[in-house]
């Protein structure tokens, strides 16, 4: 079967939303009368990074610490999706749209469009922090690098993700394909508003009320119950949960000043255009 251009990409630098975005799309297209399990959100638009796809793709055993191996067999993966059939594809990413060793991570062949959360590198770096059990100072260094890649494992291949700054940049400015700027702090103030506006800029089915019952099966106390309840598979190993606050500004008290003006300096430019500076 041909590939079509039916990939829509769920981005975001890490800890900015991309998982509110993903339960709410599952809850919008599979429109039960109750909230599905936060467990199931992958049905509704899986990552990029899942080595047993890459394995599957290669049609046998990988390397995931072989970076040119997975690499190369990246661009074979995202055609296989794109032949499948379906009219869309969601697929979630928290890498930098950029080449690597030649390798287009985020090829236009395939793409009808994305779909990019930003949010507060202040709050991400909080949120960061509690995820990964590290300090502050090591979050604000963390997202500071350019060249910030995570390591692989049996799971997971490498992940390309930069600096937060470089992140934005390269989704945001001069795209070979049409991308929906979505600020997460805009879904906390009006998220009927703001998935509505979503799904209309991605030229997605708009429908009032399914998006109003999706909100709310979706909302932070609806996941965090689920959480407290059965778990969610996407905590990470060292972090007690992974719906925590459902809040921002959170650094205003509890990022030291000095880590702040660390941020404000080391992305300034990304902050001023996306609203998060004067």
């Amino acid at each position: 079967m041909t590939p079509q251009k039916n990939i829509v990409w769920l981005a975001s630098y890490p800890k900015s939303g991309n998982t509110w975005v993903r339960i709410f799309l599952a809850n919008y297209f599979a429109n039960e009368d109750k909230p599905l399990s936060i467990n199931d959100a992958g049905r509704f638009g899986f990552g990029d990074s899942a080595a047993s796809m890459y394995r599957k793709v290669a049609g046998g055993p990988i390397d995931p610490n072989n970076k040119r191996q997975i690499l190369a067999l990246r661009p074979h993966l995202l055609k296989a999706i794109a032949s499948n059939g379906a009219s869309v594809n969601f697929i979630k990413t928290h890498n930098v749209d950029s080449q690597v060793f030649g390798v287009d991570l985020i090829p236009p062949q395939p793409t009808r469009t994305a779909i990019y959360i930003v949010r507060n590198p202040l709050d991400v770096t909080l949120s960061f922090a509690r995820h990964f059990a590290m300090s502050h100072d090591a979050a604000v260094e963390t997202i500071g690098r350019s060249n910030y890649v995570t390591e692989s494992n049996a799971k997971q291949v490498t992940e390309y993700r930069a600096s937060w700054s470089d992140h934005v940049t390269s989704w945001t400015q001069e795209k070979r394909f049409p991308v929906v700027l979505l600020r997460y702090e805009d879904m906390l103030q009006d998220p009927v508003k703001a998935f509505e506006g979503m799904l209309t800029r991605a030229a997605l089915p708009v429908d009032r009320a399914r998006i109003e019952k999706a909100v709310r099966f979706s909302s932070f106390e609806e996941v965090s119950k689920q959480e407290k309840e059965g778990g969610f598979k996407e905590t990470s190993e060292v972090a007690d949960q992974f719906f925590t606050f459902g809040t921002s500004g959170q650094w205003q008290t509890a990022l030291a000043p000095e880590l702040v003006e660390k941020v404000r300096k080391q992305h300034r430019k990304m902050m001023k255009k996306h609203g998060y500076l004067e």
